[in-house]
């Protein structure tokens, strides 16, 4: 069946001489792989549009029973002015797209999150500052959209203890505003070590308790490895 829908990409893989293998986050369909033929030549416009974070209007062959969709057509459907010149800012979206695939399962569409994930990435673009607070409210949506939605008066789940997210005044103002669905931030909070702590260790241990490997997102410890 041959349908059309946006997609974000999330990661790609050289496959034989030429070709591409792109998992991409679908809004139709959830995440799913696709073979590029010839996305690896220099001179195919595939090339440029199979990269990681590029959102993209996708026609393809799709067969549920396949490992392997089919790409018919692609063109871009949004372009980044400012991720691609930032070296945080690429970190911060390179993590958004760790989570999302390690979240996500295969031909399974959640086109809220899809949507999550874009409005993030778009944020993240036009940001001025506090990349990390748009990256913890999609965390926050991972598992509000997935099922897992948070419920900040409990201590433990599944066994498992959990930190105080109301650990200081700015957590406590961080995640009502999540709760309340509220992305606008003051983006002139200033955000101690405390309050990183408590909001990033709250967000990790949920997400833990849920989903496997998302304790180890490559980009940022790149980041802190890099910039300290």
């Amino acid at each position: 069946m041959i349908t059309n829908s946006n997609a974000i990409v999330l990661k790609r893989f050289p496959y034989g001489e030429s070709s591409t293998i792109a998992r991409c986050f679908v809004r139709n369909n959830g995440k799913l792989s696709f073979i590029v033929h010839g996305a690896r030549r220099k001179k195919s416009p595939r090339s440029a549009h199979f990269q990681p974070i590029n959102c993209l209007d996708l026609v393809y062959y799709y067969k549920p029973s396949k490992n392997l969709q089919t790409i018919s057509k692609s063109s871009f459907s949004n372009t980044w002015k400012n991720i691609s010149q930032n070296f945080k800012k690429i970190t911060f979206s390179m993590a958004l797209l760790e989570l999302t695939d390690k979240c996500l399962s295969e031909n399974d569409p959640h086109v809220d999150l899809y949507d999550e994930l874009f409005y993030a990435l778009k944020s993240i673009d036009s940001n001025t500052r506090n990349d990390n607070l748009i990256f913890w409210y999609y965390q926050y949506q991972v598992l509000n959209k997935l099922g897992f939605k948070p419920d900040f008066s409990q201590k433990d789940q599944n066994n498992t203890p959990l930190p105080n997210p109301y650990g200081s005044i700015n957590s406590k103002k961080i995640f009502d505003c999540f709760e309340s669905s509220n992305v606008r931030f003051d983006e002139k909070i200033s955000l101690s070590s405390k309050d990183r702590k408590i909001i990033s260790s709250y967000l990790n241990t949920c997400l833990k308790i849920h989903f496997e490997g998302v304790d180890n997102f490559k980009s940022l410890k790149f980041m802190k490895d890099t910039m300290g």
